[in-house]
């Protein structure tokens, strides 16, 4: 393979890596001098394969030194098929508030369906990411990107393809709405632990098929962040009670 395909490596090795489970959300990837050295490439064709990964949502990069930067797994490997959605929402530049709307709707039914159906209850993805989740050394920033794809993960568990495509394409929005909040709270330690009880609470609520507990839950979950933020105020738009 010539170096102008050099990258493809980089994503083929990762990708493996991945598939697995070498590599799990939460863990950070070598660096790129690291990386090139190992398989044999250049940097050039590194940066390029973590930019690629960065657009399908798999990785997220930090620059600066220290154990916080470079590129952290945020999913595993799922397609690309909602990359053009993302870029029209990101084109459109929807409000906050729609987009918690539309959170609500589309969370509200998944839950109320994996918890419906037995068949669709194997949470494998959605718990891997909750362990993820509890390390200590993660930022806020990387906690809450590990969030939106916990939430995006309970949509694939479902396995309707439009409805995760169109999760997935909300995805950023989400994420930057949630990561926008964060200098409204607070405490965050107390936020990042109600945030994990509530992950384990609604996960639960599932496995034992009750759709009431797992509707009222993720509702609260949502809503609760947005108020808690400051940014429902900002918004000026009122927060819906529950469907029953």
């Amino acid at each position: 393979m010539v170096e102008a395909r050099a990258w493809q490596i980089v994503l083929e090795r990762i990708e493996q890596d991945l598939l697995s489970g070498a590599l799990q959300p939460g863990d950070h990837l070598p660096g790129e001098r690291a990386l090139a050295a190992d398989l044999g490439v250049g940097r050039s064709s590194v940066r390029e394969a973590l930019r690629v990964l960065e657009v399908l949502g798999l990785i997220r990069t930090a620059s600066g030194s220290g154990p916080r930067s470079g590129a952290i797994i945020v999913a595993l490997p799922g397609g690309g098929m909602s990359a053009l959605m993302r870029l029209q929402v990101a084109a459109q530049g929807f409000s906050v508030d729609d987009i918690v709307q539309t959170r609500l709707i589309l969370e509200t039914e998944t839950v109320s369906r994996l918890a419906g159906n037995p068949d669709n209850r194997a949470l494998t993805v959605p718990r891997t990411l909750l362990s993820a989740m509890d390390s200590a050394n993660l930022t806020p920033e990387e906690f809450l990107t590990l969030d939106a794809q916990f939430h995006l993960s309970l949509t694939e568990a479902l396995g309707n393809h439009v409805l995760t495509a169109t999760m997935a394409g909300l995805r950023s929005s989400i994420e930057a709405y949630v990561q926008s909040g964060l200098p409204g709270l607070a405490s965050w330690p107390a936020t990042a632990n109600r945030l994990r009880h509530e992950h384990r609470e609604l996960t639960d609520a599932i496995t034992a098929g009750n759709v009431e507990l797992a509707r009222t839950v993720i509702h609260d979950h949502i809503t609760d962040y947005y108020v808690e933020t400051g940014l429902a105020e900002r918004s000026g738009e009122s927060v819906p009670a529950p469907a029953r």
